[in-house]
């Protein structure tokens, strides 16, 4: 578990413990001299480049949200900066589950995976790593349209449906995300685990909310762009993290669209380029977009619809009376009229019931462990709700404390019993308990029987929400999934930690401008036992052209790096690249 009370911000120390239970140390002396140098290449050029191609608040962004250009950022640093603006950050172990990923938006916590990524997957990681989620999320969170949609996605994606596949799916790609990014992993098991995410993604089945939801998160928070369609910037973490695809995004090739609610109709694949883009004129588009997927959810729409999602979905769901009475647990089935409207839930195992969000005091999953079922609607002939009921009203149909009550609802549901309790909140009668009671339908079907114990039945005239989820969360601790497979952190044998201690000298040169003599030694050491590197050697080229030392060596580097990039296509535009931000050096300001 992290420490994080160690940091001083608001919203990080508001997260509710089923949240703080992703949390991990940054460990930030872990991160070794190569990954500062992969930090310092990333950001240089998405410096480079992206100040002519990203949104504008892209580059003081950087600023407001405590990152450099220099080194990897501290978690701390992040904290303070982002705590100006509302926002806290906390790092965690590569993807989580996508209901807590949301949930930690809703509470305005960015989550940074703590991880970097190999020099090998410069242009682009298939795993969450530092780089995309500090330097491709973070910055833009200064923009008060774009967090207040960030937030308000979270707390809408925190109520969606998902479904068991979501959850396949989810540690499939997990799982390969992590192998990709092993330095000695067997391309074997890539090739299998590449299967798996693939027969995933095609047995689904109907996508679930938290599917299609993750879809507009897809084309907005992370490959988003914005502007008209001829000439957008680029907002998306995505493609503010991909040197790559930051540049081939804009290509003709590439379609873009305007950013409607049909981009839920586009899947994505994580692992390839993007074929088309969205496009959305601001920022107040994408809450309008949002708020018309939203109106279709099952949170919205509650009654039938939104009970059978619940059911479908197998999960933790809660079911919110008109009443404000919310049931939590394993919904499992309902019973609707002839019109199509639900007068019966029922749940199986552990349920709790809350009301605002906060469980009622003995009303937990132990108490109910066996589960929970209840009536909904009207009484017959009567002309107004039962939770409207005033004490005159339920005098007049002799529903009184201590005395024995019959209640028929319209729907046919008879309720004999003695009136043990009756519980009211904010004017609404919420919970009515019974002793002694039977419960039965129209057809003399027992639904509860006297030696069952005490009956408690919710009191509502229609169910008006239904999510996923326990209302109180933190009683119920509903997000105990955690997946079993963790990120490797690779072990460095003896030969990688000579070439860290050169990057290292490398640096320590650059930053205390001084003997810019021995960088020759460290040269020649690369050329022996390292021959494969290249941001080494372009980091000395750096140096030497910057104070204009040694031409003769700068020849020899310079040269040596061309052949590497004509005969390995694969480094020619890295090293390209890189001369170009030797020739073109990101402006001193942001390097501090």
């Amino acid at each position: 578990m992290s420490h994080f009370n160690d940091f001083n911000n608001p919203q990080v120390a508001a997260l509710p413990g089923h949240l703080k239970q992703f949390i991990v140390d940054q460990h930030y002396e872990h991160y070794t001299p190569i990954d500062h140098a992969v930090w310092r290449y990333v950001m240089r050029q998405n410096y480079s480049y992206l100040k002519d191609v990203a949104y504008y608040p892209y580059i003081p962004g950087l600023q407001k949200a405590g990152l450099t250009i220099e080194h990897i950022p501290n978690l701390q640093e992040m904290n303070d900066a982002l705590g100006k603006i509302g926002w806290g950050a906390v790092t965690v172990d590569g993807f989580i589950p996508p209901a807590a990923f949301m949930e930690y938006q809703a509470y305005r916590v960015l989550v940074i995976a703590a991880d970097i990524r190999q020099l090998k997957h410069i242009e682009y990681t298939p795993a969450p790593d530092i780089i995309h989620e500090s330097a491709g999320h973070a910055p833009i969170i200064a923009d008060k349209d774009y967090h207040e949609y960030l937030s308000y996605f979270g707390s809408i994606g925190a109520k969606a449906m998902f479904s068991a596949q979501d959850f396949e799916l989810y540690e499939a790609i997990r799982a390969l995300s992590i192998l990709k990014e092993m330095p000695d992993a067997d391309e074997q098991e890539i090739l299998k685990a590449e299967e798996l995410v693939t027969y995933c993604q095609e047995n689904m089945g109907e996508p679930s909310e938290m599917a299609l939801l993750s879809r507009l998160h897809w084309w907005t928070v992370e490959y988003g762009l914005i502007g008209t369609l001829e000439h957008p910037k680029i907002y998306g973490a995505g493609l503010l993290s991909s040197i790559g695809e930051s540049s081939t995004c804009m290509n003709k090739d590439v379609q873009k669209l305007w950013y409607t609610i049909d981009a839920v109709k586009y899947p994505y694949d994580i692992t390839k380029p993007q074929p088309q883009l969205f496009v959305t004129p601001d920022f107040q588009n994408l809450i309008s977009v949002l708020e018309e997927f939203a109106n279709t959810m099952a949170f919205r729409k509650g009654g039938a619809y939104g009970l059978n999602k619940a059911v479908e979905s197998k999960n933790i769901c809660t079911a919110v009376y008109s009443s404000g009475l919310q049931v939590s647990g394993n919904l499992t089935d309902f019973k609707t009229d002839a019109g199509g409207k639900a007068y019966f839930i029922k749940t199986t195992g552990p349920t709790a019931l809350a009301l605002s969000n906060k469980q009622l005091k003995g009303h937990g999953k132990d108490y109910h462990k066996d589960g929970f079922s209840s009536p909904v609607g009207k009484l017959k002939g009567s002309g107004i709700a039962l939770e409207d009921f005033s004490e005159e009203d339920l005098k007049a149909a002799g529903i009184v404390k201590g005395q024995h009550a019959e209640l028929h609802f319209e729907s046919g549901i008879t309720i004999k019993g003695m009136v043990k309790n009756i519980l009211s909140s904010k004017d609404k009668i919420c919970l009515i308990t019974f002793n002694d009671v039977t419960v039965t339908d129209d057809n003399g079907t027992v639904l509860f029987d006297p030696v069952w114990g005490v009956y408690d039945m919710a009191v509502g005239q229609e169910v008006v929400s239904v999510f996923c989820g326990a209302a109180d969360r933190e009683a119920y601790e509903t997000i105990v999934y955690k997946s079993k497979t963790e990120t490797h952190h690779a072990v460095h044998d003896h030969k990688t930690k000579e070439l860290h201690k050169l990057y290292q000298q490398v640096r320590n040169c650059r930053v205390n401008h001084g003997d810019y003599g021995f960088l020759g030694n460290v040269w020649q050491q690369l050329q022996k036992d390292h021959h494969d590197d290249w941001l080494c050697a372009l980091e000395i080229l750096e140096i030497l052209d910057h104070e204009n030392v040694d031409s003769e060596l700068a020849a020899e580097i310079k040269h040596f790096l061309e052949q590497k990039g004509s005969n390995e296509p694969e480094y020619g535009k890295l090293i390209s690249d890189g001369f170009y931000l030797i020739k073109h050096p990101v402006e001193q300001k942001l390097v501090v």
